[in-house]
């Protein structure tokens, strides 16, 4: 795991509860550096503050999302800017989850845990087919009319989760817990913005994902004509 946190003190004490947890870290603290760490060898995930010299996380972020050798690494953005509106703009640059300082170390733990395994799980075998998209479990790919497309981890849980459970009317709250993994502290928004991004890059969806009313989402039994 990799921990970019320009202030020491919190830097070491996330390393330090990560170690107790089992996990191999890495500290750095400038955006340059890492970049370029990211770069050479992509972690498994990465904890990363905003506020930092050089590079700032968000630009880190965008990097990491346009990088076909990092896209898919789970990102969680530990800042102290706890206002909702700098949630949604990390959301929706790509980190998975979003943390806001002062924060619980177990939590964080926690979260790590959450993501790492299903980021890591042994999906359901086989390719799932929806109109002209394409969901190949087995190699963790997405294509849309024979169109690659890049998905951060959680994108990709979330549409392989729409997709075996399309026709049904699903709750933000369901697909936090089943998605996501544990009760997310953060609100609901973060499912409205990972819908958006599978909108944004599978235009399919764009009809097909229907959005409930004051509850949550459903994707048709079968994509509009």
């Amino acid at each position: 795991i990799l921990i970019v946190e320009d202030d020491r003190d919190i830097a070491d004490l996330v390393g330090r509860y990560l170690q107790k947890a089992g996990f191999t870290t890495e500290l750095l603290s400038s955006g340059r550096d890492a970049l370029r760490a990211i770069a050479e060898r992509p972690p498994d995930l990465l904890i990363l503050d905003l506020m930092l010299p050089h590079v700032d996380g968000l630009e880190i972020c965008r990097a990491v999302r346009s990088s076909d050798k990092a896209a898919a690494m789970p990102i969680i953005m530990l800042t102290a800017r706890a206002e909702e509106s700098e949630r949604i703009v990390g959301l929706e640059i790509g980190a998975d989850d979003y943390i806001a300082k002062p924060f619980s170390p177990n939590e964080l733990v926690a979260r790590v845990r959450a993501l790492l395994r299903r980021a890591h799980r042994l999906p359901a075998s086989g390719a799932i087919a929806y109109g002209s998209i394409l969901v190949d479990a087995d190699r963790h790919t997405v294509s849309s009319g024979g169109t690659h497309i890049t998905l951060t981890a959680k994108e990709f849980l979330l549409l392989e989760y729409l997709l075996r459970h399309r026709g049904r009317v699903l709750s933000r709250d369901v697909l936090l817990t089943d998605v996501w993994g544990y009760k997310y502290t953060g609100g609901t928004r973060t499912v409205d913005v990972h819908v958006r991004r599978l909108r944004e890059k599978l235009p399919a969806l764009e009809d097909a994902l229907v959005t409930v009313k004051q509850f949550g989402y459903k994707l048709l039994d079968e994509p509009p004509a």
